[in-house]
């Protein structure tokens, strides 16, 4: 595993790239920086809130859906808020090669999850499919009750859970930055495909998350 931890400061380049394609009008994905990709900034959205070109889980409750995940806005720029949510959006068919953008960058903030829970929130990340065309994905987690750094194996309908983020008290933002190629090679023991399937977002219930711009970029 591949984990670091920034400060908001270390967003500051990107920040800027992302403040000028809200004035400039254009859309995500963008070259943030040399080396840089935005996959998504919460910038798009519907006129519930609900951000565009994300779906809900399959099965599960389209109204339960958009009405728990809610693009919103603050002073340093757009983010998904999440409040009560108990099931998982997909952006999918992402145009974005990881191997040649291996490391995958994101922030997120507690404001309140229960006090026995467990999962808190998680970013699953879906380099590649198998035979039947199902998500091979891994798990990157906020966990209220593991250890950073934890590992557990998944199985044939569960992916790997690796944990990124500890603890139950209300955070500032935080920044993870993974080498999800890495991941993928190491769990999975072949190369991912050319192109990510794409990326899934998930908090449990009683939890009010958010979440900040998710990037690519080199090593």
């Amino acid at each position: 595993m591949n984990v670091r931890k920034y400060t908001v400061a270390g967003w500051a380049l990107i920040g800027m790239a992302i403040t000028a394609m809200f004035f400039s009008g254009a859309r995500a994905p963008v070259m943030a920086a040399e080396g840089h990709r935005i996959l998504e900034d919460f910038h798009a959205k519907d006129t519930d809130g609900f951000p565009v070109n994300w779906q809900n889980e399959n099965g599960r409750n389209e109204a339960r859906a958009r009405e728990a995940y809610k693009v919103q806005g603050e002073q340093n720029g757009t983010f998904l808020a999440v409040r009560n949510a108990d099931q998982r959006i997909k952006n999918k068919k992402i145009e974005w090669d990881p191997k040649a953008k291996p490391v995958l960058t994101w922030r997120w903030r507690l404001h309140k999850a229960p006090a026995d829970a467990d999962l808190i929130a998680v970013i699953y990340v879906a380099l590649d499919t198998d035979l039947m065309f199902i998500p091979v994905f891994t798990k990157y987690v906020w966990s209220g009750t593991k250890a950073e750094g934890a590992v557990t194996e998944g199985g044939m309908f569960s992916g790997s859970e690796i944990v990124v983020q500890s603890g139950l008290a209300p955070t500032e933002w935080v920044e993870e930055r993974i080498n999800v190629y890495e991941d993928f090679k190491r769990i999975h023991k072949h190369e991912p495909a050319d192109k990510a399937w794409g990326i899934s977002l998930f908090a449990s219930p009683g939890v009010e998350v958010d979440f900040g711009p998710i990037a690519v970029s080199t090593p």
